[in-house]
């Protein structure tokens, strides 16, 4: 599975909640402040987090010292510290909050722990999660059909680089870093700034084309990888920047068909997907053409 989608907002009662997956010991870790503003409406929950955490240290709850602090993504799209609870720890923490919807929220935050359980069974419902997160963000089905497809890509070339010993998350960016400069000219760091992005996924980012041809170098590169089977690094990077060539190719030949740049400046910042393709696909308004009549004098 791709990383960037394990780590996510899910969704109760409108609130967004923001989520991390612990591997170590197959937990999920939530944003005490989002789940407190999902349950009081608070206008600020990190000064209502504040206040509960010192009444509860008071009374002697071990449950606030077990809590941790997790950097995540914060509204301004910057990375901040926030604290954060298993399921465990949030049933105990909620029983001091009151309000009508703790009940209901229990019985989501059980599930949600349940579903989990079921993905590691079931892979399949992993991506039926991954879809429905994508649907809640606004993206459109035929969007959501493409960046899902490119995940199950960018797996298969993941394994098949670990099967030769690549590993490492810093190795991984560097081959990376090769066929995205090859395919687009640009390394991903290059192309986040391209599109006025800062900690957000770049391919959360991509249109219809940009995600294609991002799949299209991949492919090639594991392909290439499956067939050359390269015993070294050097190896395995040359590869990967001959993966992207293919595609940076074919790039050059599209826009030179649609008299166009693959690449935009493009992102989803401000305006979802979805609401994005229908602004693109509604027919622009006809310019009104005014029509001089001459007076002729008598």
């Amino acid at each position: 599975m791709d990383k960037d989608n394990e780590n996510e907002l899910i969704v109760f009662q409108d609130k967004k909640i923001r989520r991390f997956w612990n591997e170590s010991n197959q937990s999920w870790y939530f944003s005490i402040i989002d789940i407190i503003f999902a349950l009081t409406d608070s206008v600020d929950p990190g000064a209502y987090w504040r206040k509960l955490k010192e009444r509860l240290k008071a009374e002697g709850n071990e449950t606030v010292t077990n809590c941790h602090s997790l950097k995540m993504q914060a509204i301004d799209g910057k990375m901040r510290e926030t604290d954060v609870a298993d399921t465990s720890e949030l049933f105990r923490i909620i029983q001091s909050i009151p309000s009508p919807k703790v009940e209901p929220f229990k019985l989501w935050l059980s599930q949600v722990g349940y579903q989990r359980i079921q993905e590691i069974q079931n892979p399949e419902l992993i991506q039926k999660r991954m879809i429905e997160t994508y649907k809640q963000k606004g993206y459109s089905d035929a969007w959501i059909e493409k960046r899902v497809r490119g995940i199950t890509v960018r797996d298969e070339l993941t394994q098949e680089w670990k099967k030769r010993g690549i590993k490492e998350e810093k190795e991984f960016s560097i081959l990376t870093a090769e066929i995205s400069k090859a395919t687009f000219d640009m390394t991903p760091k290059e192309y986040k700034k391209f599109k006025g992005l800062k900690k957000e996924n770049l391919r959360d980012h991509m249109d219809d084309l940009e995600l294609i041809f991002t799949m299209l170098g991949e492919s090639v590169t594991k392909e290439l990888t499956v067939k050359e089977d390269p015993k070294d690094f050097p190896k395995a990077k040359s590869i990967s920047k001959r993966g992207g060539g293919v595609a940076g190719v074919a790039r050059i030949a599209t826009e030179k068909e649609l008299g166009r740049k693959v690449s935009t400046k493009d992102n989803y910042l401000t305006i979802p997907e979805k609401q994005k393709r229908l602004l693109l696909k509604s027919p622009k308004p006809k310019k009104k053409i005014k029509y001089i009549v001459s007076k002729k004098k008598p």
